[in-house]
C-alpha cells in the first residue's frame, strides 16, 4: 500500500461512505487534486480488484477497505481536468464501467433557488430520470427532494439494489440529491432507497418519475417521453378557440379502464387501442371533448386513480407513456379536446409513495388533524411548503405541455379549501385568522391558475368544488380563485333529487328545478351527470326513473333535453347514452350490446341528435355565462310542472324551449311568446323517432295578440307529457304582420 496515500486518506469520510451515510460522495469520491497529484477514489462493493484507466495508462488502486474502497494517486503537477474509467474484477469477471463521480451536476443554482422559492413551473425538467449523454457518455440523471434524508441512493437491477452502490450527492442548502449513473438505460427499474435519522431504510418511487412498474410492482421505470413525434400543432395552436366560452363544449366522461374490455383474455386494451374504440363513438355523437377519469400511476384498481402514486406517470395499466401521447395525438387529429380529471387535493399512504417521504412529514403536514383525509383514509398536501406547491404547479403544466391535455379538471376542490371538510369539531385546525378557510391551498390554486394564464396554454382549469365558496370563477385580479369553470353539483343535486319522484308529488318541488337560475350567473358552470352519480348503489340515469320502461325512457330524455337546453356546458358519463340499466362497474365494459335494441338504439339516436341541435344553435351556448343568454317566459306553473324560457345568442336569435315533468299531455296549451312571429317545433324529445309517442307540433305556430304569461302574444301547442321542446323565433315579415296583429279586443283569463 502507498504510505503517502495512506496518510492522505480521509478515514471518516471513507467509514461514512462504506457504512452508506455520507450525503457528499462526490467530494470524496472519484478524482481530487491534492498536494502530489490526483488521488482517484472508488466504492464498488464487493469488487476483488480495481484499476484506475486513464488514456492508456492502468493504475492499480489500493485496496483502503475490504467492503470494496480503492484509491491511487496519480503524481501530477498539472491541475487540468482528467478523464478515466475503472478497470473491475469481481471473482472470475472483469469488466470496464465509468465512475459516476466524475460528472458534474446537471442542475444549476438558479433552478434550485426557483424551486425551494415554489416557482420552477419545470422542475420535472430536473427532478427525477433523464436520459442524457454527459461528457459523452450516455446515462441518466437522477434527481430527487429528500431534505432529512441522511443519505439517498439510486438502486436497481443495474446495482443489484445495493445502495451503498450509487450513493447521491446534496446540492448545498436545497435539499435536493443527484447522481448522474453511466450506462443505466431506458426501460431500468429503480427507486430511492433513503437512510434516515435514526437509521431506518426506506425504499420510495420516483415522485417525479415518468413512468411505473404495472401494480403491484412499485418501482419506477427510466423512460425518455421527448421522443415522440406530434402530429396535432394545428389542434393545439387552435385550442383558445375551441375552448371559448363562446363555443359549444359537450364533454364524454370516460374511464379508460371500462370504456371497452379486450375479448383476447387480457385485462385491459392498450391506450391506442382504446383510442381507436374512443374516436369514432365520439365523433358520430359529436361531443366536442371527452374527460378521462385520472390516468396518472395509482396502485389500485378500484380507486378509479383517484389515489393517485405517481402524478408525473402514466398509469402502465394501459400501455407505455409513447402509447398515451399516441392516444392524445389521435384525439386531436380527429378534432376531440381532451380534459384529464387531476387530484391535487389527497395522495396514498402506500410507503413506495410520498408517505412520511424523507422520514419526515415532508409533502403532508406533521399535524394529523391537517395532514389526515378522513374521508377517503389518505393524507393531504402541505400546500404552504414552497417545494410542495410547486410540485403539484409543475405537475398540472407538465400534462398540457408534455402531453397536450386541454384542460386539467380538479377532483375534490372543496376537500382542499375548507380545513374542518369532512372533519369533526377538534379534529381541525383554524387558520391564522380563525377561520376554515385553507389559505395555503386557496394561494396554491391562484398560483396555478396565474401561470396557465399567463402561459398562454389554452387550457383550461376546472373546479369539481361542492359549496358556495365565492369566485371559484372569479378573476384572479377580483379576488377570485382563476378557474374556466365550476361543475354546477347543486344543480344536479337538485335535478337528480326531483326526477326521481313520481310526476305526481314533482309539483311539491317544482322549485328545485328554477333555483338554479338565481345562481346561474354567479359561477361559469358545467352541469354534469358524471360517474359519481351512477355508482356505489346510486343506479343508473335510467335505473333512477320513475315509471315502467317506457316512462324511464321518456324521463331520461327529457332529463338529457332539460340539461342541454339549460345555460351551462355539459359533462355526460359513458353508457348513460345509451341507457344502460346497471350502474357503474368497472370491472366491466359499457354495455354496447344494449344497442341492439330498439329503446336503446332510439335513445342513442335522441342524445347525438340532442348534441347536433346544441351545437348548431348558438343560442343554446354562446351567451352561457350572461344575463342576456336567458329569460324565463313561465316559471310558475307547479301544478303543470311545465317550464318555458328562452335562450339567445349576440345575434339576438331565440329559441323557445318549453319543458314539461308532468306524465300528462297538453293540447292547445297556450305559452305567451316574446314577440309577433311565427314559431317552428324544430326538436322534441317525444319524437317517434327517439321512441316517444309522437306529441309533437309539425306546423308552425303563428303568435296572436293574446296576452299570456306576462306577454301581449300568445301561440298554443300541444305539450308532451315528460319532454323537452324547442321552437325557433322568426319575426313577422310586414304582410304577416297586418293580418296577424289584429289584437283580442276582450282578454279572456288563462286557459289551457
Amino acid at each position: 500500500m502507498d504510505k503517502k496515500l495512506y496518510k492522505m486518506m480521509d478515514w471518516a469520510r471513507v467509514e461514512q461512505i462504506v457504512y452508506s451515510e455520507e450525503d457528499d460522495p462526490q467530494g470524496y469520491l472519484g478524482a481530487h487534486f491534492v498536494k502530489g497529484g490526483w488521488m482517484i477514489s472508488a466504492f464498488i462493493p464487493g469488487a476483488d480488484k480495481v484499476s484506475a484507466l486513464v488514456g492508456d495508462r492502468e493504475y492499480k488502486m489500493d485496496m483502503m477497505d475490504e467492503e470494496g474502497f480503492f484509491s491511487c494517486l496519480i503524481r501530477a503537477v498539472v491541475k487540468s481536468k482528467i478523464s478515466y474509467k475503472f478497470k473491475v474484477t469481481k471473482g472470475k469477471s472483469t469488466y470496464i464501467v465509468e465512475d459516476p463521480y466524475r460528472f458534474r451536476s446537471a442542475i444549476d443554482q438558479k433552478t434550485l433557488k426557483a424551486f425551494n422559492a415554489g416557482i420552477c413551473y419545470d422542475i420535472y425538467e430536473h427532478l427525477g430520470a433523464h436520459v442524457r449523454k454527459t461528457d459523452g457518455v450516455k446515462g441518466v440523471n437522477f434527481a430527487v427532494w429528500a431534505p432529512n434524508a441522511v443519505r439517498v441512493s439510486v438502486v436497481g437491477d443495474f446495482n443489484d439494489w445495493d445502495g451503498r452502490c450509487h450513493q447521491m450527492r446534496r446540492l448545498g442548502d436545497s435539499g435536493v440529491f443527484e447522481i448522474f449513473i453511466p450506462n443505466v438505460r431506458e426501460g431500468d427499474i429503480y427507486k430511492y432507497e433513503l437512510k434516515l435519522k435514526g437509521g431506518m431504510v426506506s425504499l420510495k418511487a420516483d415522485p417525479y418519475g415518468y413512468f411505473a412498474q404495472l401494480r403491484p410492482e412499485s418501482a419506477s421505470v427510466v423512460y425518455d417521453i421527448d421522443r415522440y413525434k406530434w402530429h396535432d400543432d394545428e389542434f393545439v395552436n387552435s385550442r383558445a378557440e375551441l375552448n371559448a366560452k363562446d363555443k359549444p363544449f359537450s364533454v364524454y366522461e370516460i374511464y379508460l379502464g371500462s370504456f371497452a374490455k379486450p375479448d383476447d383474455g387480457r385485462e385491459f386494451l392498450n391506450y391506442t387501442e382504446i383510442a381507436d374504440r374512443i374516436i369514432p363513438y365520439v365523433k358520430k355523437m359529436g361531443y366536442t371533448h371527452i374527460e378521462l377519469m385520472p390516468v396518472m400511476e395509482h396502485p389500485f384498481d378500484e380507486s378509479w386513480g383517484y389515489q393517485v402514486i405517481g402524478l408525473y406517470a402514466p398509469t402502465s395499466r394501459y400501455g407505455t407513456c409513447e402509447d398515451f401521447m399516441s392516444f392524445m395525438d389521435k384525439m386531436h387529429e380527429n378534432g376531440i379536446g381532451v380534459i384529464l380529471d387531476w387530484v391535487p387535493a389527497h395522495f396514498p399512504r402506500d410507503i413506495q409513495g410520498l408517505s412520511n417521504f424523507d422520514g419526515t412529514c415532508l409533502y403532508e403536514h406533521a399535524d394529523p388533524r391537517r395532514a389526515n383525509h378522513p374521508d377517503w383514509g389518505t393524507l393531504c398536501f402541505n400546500y404552504g411548503r414552497p417545494e410542495v406547491s410547486n410540485y403539484l404547479i409543475a405537475n398540472a403544466l407538465f400534462w398540457i405541455k408534455k402531453y397536450h391535455a386541454d384542460g386539467i379538471r380538479m377532483d375534490a376542490v372543496a376537500s382542499m379549501l375548507y380545513l374542518d371538510y369532512g372533519r369533526r369539531g377538534g379534529d381541525w385546525v383554524r387558520n391564522i385568522y380563525g377561520g376554515n378557510e385553507n389559505i395555503e391551498a386557496e394561494e396554491m390554486l391562484k398560483h396555478l391558475n396565474s401561470i396557465n394564464k399567463k402561459m398562454n396554454t389554452g387550457a383550461l382549469m376546472i373546479a369539481e368544488e361542492s359549496t358556495a365558496w365565492p369566485k371559484v370563477t372569479g378573476d384572479l385580479d377580483d379576488e377570485g380563485l382563476g378557474f374556466d369553470y365550476k361543475w354546477n353539483m347543486g344543480w344536479m343535486n337538485d335535478f337528480l333529487g326531483f326526477i326521481r319522484l313520481d310526476p305526481l308529488y314533482r309539483r311539491d318541488h317544482y322549485g328545485e328545478l328554477t333555483f338554479s337560475m338565481i345562481y346561474a350567473y354567479s359561477e361559469k358552470f358545467i352541469l354534469v351527470f358524471s360517474h359519481d352519480e351512477v355508482v356505489h348503489g346510486k343506479s343508473s340515469l335510467l335505473s333512477k326513473m320513475p315509471g315502467e320502461r317506457d316512462r324511464k325512457f321518456a324521463n331520461l330524455r327529457a332529463s338529457l333535453g332539460f340539461m342541454y337546453m339549460h345555460p351551462g356546458k355539459k359533462l355526460l358519463f359513458m353508457g348513460q347514452d345509451i341507457g344502460e340499466w346497471d350502474e357503474w362497474n368497472e370491472k366491466r365494459s359499457v354495455e354496447w350490446d344494449l344497442l341492439q335494441y330498439e329503446d336503446h338504439i332510439r335513445l342513442n339516436d335522441y342524445v347525438r341528435s340532442l348534441i347536433e341541435l346544441y351545437k348548431t344553435t348558438p343560442a343554446l351556448y354562446e351567451l352561457d355565462n350572461n344575463v342576456d343568454g336567458f329569460e324565463w317566459i313561465n316559471n310558475i306553473s307547479a301544478n303543470e310542472t311545465i317550464l318555458v324560457f328562452l335562450r339567445k345568442d349576440t345575434a339576438l336569435n331565440n329559441i323557445l324551449v318549453v319543458v314539461n315533468f308532468a306524465d300528462i299531455d297538453r293540447t292547445d296549451y297556450k305559452i305567451g311568446v316574446p314577440f309577433p312571429g311565427k314559431y317552428k317545433e324544430i326538436f322534441s324529445s317525444d319524437d317517434i323517432a327517439f321512441g316517444g309517442r309522437g306529441v309533437t307540433n309539425p306546423r308552425v305556430k303563428r303568435s296572436k295578440a293574446d296576452e299570456c304569461d306576462g306577454r301581449e302574444y300568445s301561440i298554443r301547442i300541444n305539450v308532451p307529457a315528460l319532454s323537452v321542446s324547442a321552437f325557433s323565433c322568426t319575426f313577422f315579415e310586414p304582410e304577416e304582420l297586418k293580418y296577424y296583429h289584429a289584437p283580442v279586443k276582450k282578454r279572456r283569463k288563462r286557459k289551457h
